[in-house]
């Protein structure tokens, strides 16, 4: 983050960061059960495609859905569940800031993902995937 406490030149800085440091700022609080589940001790993780959130403000509150879309340059996504019509009678998906979201299930099919979380068997599922068990063994092999 930039040194300044002035809010209009932290404001111009994410508004103006480049992508790498925006990425940063594209991140959602976990659920407290989703925390328990996956014994994870951060509070927050970056939001993915495929993340299932639940909004905790604006007229939608409660909604819950998968992640579609993720714009890290404005911050914002986009749910399954929330869509409009235009002018013209088409579905638009409604932009969500990702701070107005808490992540309640996760998208381990990302390798470097599931390996960053040290997720292990017992706590995915009571039988794992195919798909687990090899992020599980690609996790344990890090490890080694």
């Amino acid at each position: 983050m930039i040194k300044s406490s002035k809010p209009r030149k932290q404001r111009e800085y994410r508004h103006n960061a480049p992508l790498h440091m925006a990425q940063h700022m594209a991140h959602a609080h976990i659920s407290k059960e989703l925390k328990q589940k996956l014994k994870i001790k951060m509070r927050s993780i970056q939001i993915s495609k495929g993340d299932t959130v639940k909004l905790v403000s604006g007229s939608k509150k409660g909604t819950t859905g998968k992640v579609t879309r993720v714009d890290i340059k404005k911050g914002k996504l986009f749910i399954d569940s929330l869509n409009r019509k235009d002018a013209k009678g088409k579905e638009k998906s409604i932009p969500i800031s990702i701070s107005n979201v808490y992540i309640t299930d996760l998208n381990l099919s990302d390798k470097r993902r599931a390996g960053k979380l040290k997720v292990t068997a017992s706590t995915t599922s009571q039988k794992p995937s195919v798909e687990a068990k090899e992020v599980i063994q690609n996790g344990k092999q890090r490890e080694q």
